[in-house]
């Protein structure tokens, strides 16, 4: 409870859009331990920022319910900054802004207040003029003056000391509470208790779930035995199967609680979760697969910081329906794909859906978890093969007849299903086929060449059908059944029969690249 979050902010930080998405969250869930020190310099890289910023910051903020504190122009004054802060620090029911006036490169005669000063060098002259302004030696390169060096060796040994003290407050709460000290390395470590995964559900073969209610019900199987799941939808909690049944809700003055609502706030949700899960929780977010474009940049901090995240997209192709090409996500999947350290599955059905969950919690880094809106048959076999087919990337979900299949069908997501469909009618037509459900590309291409080769043998024609852009397939197949338009407004059945997922148009395809061999 003696915790404390700070950030410094510029104008700049202030212009994006996602300042006003989090500062609106953290003022309505009254976040008292929030300290954010805004730098107003009145500068950008194109200039002043009378050249497009004239925001009544203090005002704006103050709306959102903070507690605003200016302290003026005293940016060099160190014990007026520190009152500042501490001013700010006893405010314990609203998040604090505090407001100070800098002037951008300070003391230089010629830079200050100046653009130039926001990313260009002074210069080795005017570095001289203002070393000789501080009183640092001017012809040093670096030097680090006494006062400053002592004063950061006396910080090392305040800091050993209370190390000290605490490993024995923690060696102590281990031996009185046991449990809550398990809880509390459950959550450093962003694993669930030991044996959790004995929690996750199971579907019967035959049973139609829509994977993104598929989610929820694992959500709410496993929330008791992972300590640090927390989470919510944007505004589209139980749309998304990120609603937890029964959980108490993140609210003003109950922090405590395991729900979560980011109300219409993608980009805010998404960088939220990142600096939670950094905190040492495990976090999920969900809204619908094409609002990821709305995400992007903190699903890339998420990648870059290796920061256990699970982003969950639900409505995940054309099968969205009435709401037509702006809801129908086609290129998400290909643009997701090429982000480096995001682990993308797109589960084929709810025992996928649940293999995909223990992938993320074994893991490392973040999971996109990308799922359907409509019901999805649960396919014979997943309930024992996803276990670690969907970790392996793809499996062999339907064997071939034969020694060796005339073609291999590769599904992901719903596809899959209509790919078992087609077997049968392949097997019909004479034609051995093989189902190879690839829920993750990224998780497949980690394999050695040799276990892919087992999945996708070498020289046997490959057919994809996923309901997204053939971007990148060749990567994986011989020919794809995919969308590379935007979608249409109609029933998600009809849309999907009207683009060509269908059991003749797979069949067609399939025979016809057997043929060609």
């Amino acid at each position: 409870t003696d915790h404390r979050v700070f950030a410094i902010v510029g104008d700049g930080d202030l212009q994006e859009g996602v300042s006003h998405e989090a500062a609106s969250l953290a003022g309505h869930l009254g976040l008292g331990r929030l300290v954010v020190i805004y730098d107003d310099n009145h500068i950008t890289i194109d200039g002043g920022t009378e050249l497009s910023y004239s925001d009544d910051v203090p005002r704006r903020f103050e709306s959102y319910g903070w507690h605003v504190h200016e302290i003026g122009e005293v940016a060099n004054d160190l014990d007026a900054l520190e009152a500042g802060i501490r001013v700010a620090m006893d405010e314990i029911d609203r998040p604090t802004l505090v407001v100070l006036r800098s002037h951008i490169g300070h003391p230089s005669p010629k830079f200050t207040d100046t653009a130039a000063a926001h990313g260009s060098p002074l210069g080795a002259d005017e570095v001289r003029v203002v070393k000789g302004m501080i009183g640092l030696p001017v012809d040093e390169t670096f030097t680090v003056p006494d006062d400053v060096l002592a004063a950061y060796r006396a910080a090392g040994a305040r800091g050993a000391a209370a190390r000290t003290e605490w490993a024995t407050r923690r060696d102590a709460a281990r031996a009185n509470d046991p449990v809550r000290v398990e809880d509390l390395e459950a959550c450093i470590r962003g694993r669930g208790r030991p044996g959790w995964d004995e929690a996750l559900p199971s579907w019967p073969a035959g049973e139609a779930v829509a994977t993104r209610n598929a989610c929820a019900r694992v959500l709410d199987a496993i929330v008791g035995a992972v300590p640090g799941l927390v989470g919510g939808g944007a505004d589209l909690t139980g749309n998304t199967g990120t609603a937890l049944k029964g959980a108490p809700v993140v609210a003003r003055g109950a922090s405590g609680g395991r729900q979560l609502y980011f109300g219409v706030r993608e980009h805010a949700m998404g960088s939220v979760m990142v600096g939670m899960a950094e905190g040492g929780l495990l976090p999920f977010g969900g809204t619908f697969f094409v609002f990821s474009d709305y995400m992007r940049p903190a699903v890339r901090v998420a990648a870059l910081s290796r920061s256990k995240v699970a982003f969950v997209w639900s409505h995940d192709s054309i099968a969205v329906g009435e709401d037509g090409p702006t809801h129908q996500p086609v290129e998400h999947l290909a643009a997701l794909r090429a982000m480096p350290g995001l682990r993308i599955i797109r589960p084929a059905d709810a025992n996928e859906t649940a293999a995909a969950w223990r992938v993320h919690l074994e893991g490392e880094g973040p999971t996109a978890i990308v799922l359907s809106r409509q019901n999805l048959p649960v396919l014979a076999g997943t309930d024992v093969l996803a276990r670690t087919g969907v970790a392996d990337g793809a499996y062999v979900l339907v064997a071939e007849r034969g020694a060796a299949p005339d073609v291999v069908l590769i599904g992901t997501g719903s596809e899959v299903s209509l790919c078992v469909d087609a077997h049968g009618a392949l097997a019909t037509a004479g034609i051995d086929a093989r189902v190879v459900s690839m829920p993750s590309w990224d998780l497949f291409a980690a394999r050695s060449e040799a276990e892919r080769a087992e999945v996708l043998p070498p020289g046997v024609a490959r057919l994809a059908v996923e309901a997204g852009t053939t971007f990148g397939w060749d990567r994986w197949s011989d020919d794809t059944i995919g969308i590379d338009t935007f979608g249409a407004s109609a029933p998600g059945a009809i849309a999907l029969e009207r683009f060509g997922f269908t059991v003749d148009a797979v069949v067609a395809r399939a025979t016809t690249l057997v043929g060609g061999r």
